[in-house]
């Protein structure tokens, strides 16, 4: 089987849960304060060691980070290209409200360090596999170019979407690209989901675009070129941070096993359901045994 090697952003995640979203000017009290672990990188790594999939974390934490490594660790993810440098690791502000939905606020730290010689790493490391980013971490635009050079097939997740990275980053690179629809939306100029993918299709056509659609589900282009929705699984909403994160390490895992784009993603839709009705970030991502 083909590995992956996901080369993405490490958090040390601060979770605070609160009634409501804090507003501008206002002093809020928290119910409650965990640190966990998390960072789209880490969750999307954690999610693919936990189904079963041969996956390579490469990235970069400070001389706190420690937690984060074991924890990757723990998932069955190979972290032998994980560096430590001098800069404190990066971490998350992330607010959970009564319904579930959170506000984060990032901070890079060792995310935005990582060098040439760490990016030529990961990409020798993931000859002959595929590749998979996430938006925060610096040197986007490098990855691809020198991946594609190489021949190494790259899925990107836009999130945190950036309306400047859309216009200067060679999408056209890519063998997938992961969106939600306001990421999606930015990055196709047109917000009606099926018009998302239609216009990314044609802008990008050698790429294979997934939409996430919250609670409608998720959808894709078939062959035919019409949308296919691929319907959400019922769950209790408790905390939505990993959702995402979730749906992609299992889709990836999902394709690997050559599993076809309709069947991994449903596989995906009910990993997820389950992590939503679960706090926390990449403690809330099931093991596939949950998933039966």
């Amino acid at each position: 089987m083909k590995k992956i090697v996901c080369l993405g952003s490490l958090n040390l995640d601060h979770v605070y849960r609160v009634d409501h979203f804090v507003r501008p000017g206002e002093t809020l009290s928290s119910a409650g304060y965990s640190v966990g672990c998390g960072g789209k990188g880490l969750n999307q790594a954690v999610a693919l060691g936990r189904a079963g999939a041969p996956v390579m974390h490469a990235g970069k934490i400070g001389r706190d980070g420690g937690m984060l490594r074991d924890t990757l660790e723990k998932a069955g993810v190979d972290v032998s290209l994980v560096a430590e440098g001098e800069t404190p690791t990066g971490h998350a502000v992330i607010q959970v409200d009564a319904k579930g939905e959170n506000a984060i606020l990032l901070f890079g730290g060792a995310n935005r360090e990582i060098t040439e010689v760490e990016i030529d790493s990961a990409l020798d490391a993931a000859e002959g596999g595929i590749l998979l980013l996430q938006n925060e971490i610096n040197s986007i635009d490098l990855v691809f170019r020198r991946a594609h050079d190489r021949g190494i097939p790259v899925a990107f997740n836009f999130a945190p979407f950036d309306p400047e990275d859309a216009a200067r980053l060679p999408l056209e690179l890519l063998s997938y690209l992961i969106v939600n629809e306001i990421e999606g939306a930015g990055v196709a100029g047109v917000e009606n989901p099926e018009a998302i993918l239609a216009t990314l299709k044609s802008n990008y056509p050698r790429c294979r675009v997934i939409l996430t659609l919250g609670k409608a589900g998720s959808a894709f282009l078939g062959d035919d070129g019409t949308m296919v929705i691929i319907p959400p699984f019922p769950a209790e909403v408790v905390d939505t941070t990993s959702a995402g994160d979730t749906f992609i390490g299992y889709l990836f895992a999902g394709l690997l096993e050559g599993m076809a784009l309709k069947e991994a993603m449903e596989l995906a839709t009910r990993a997820s359901a389950i992590t939503v009705s679960r706090p926390g970030a990449a403690e809330s991502i099931p093991f596939r045994s949950e998933l039966a």
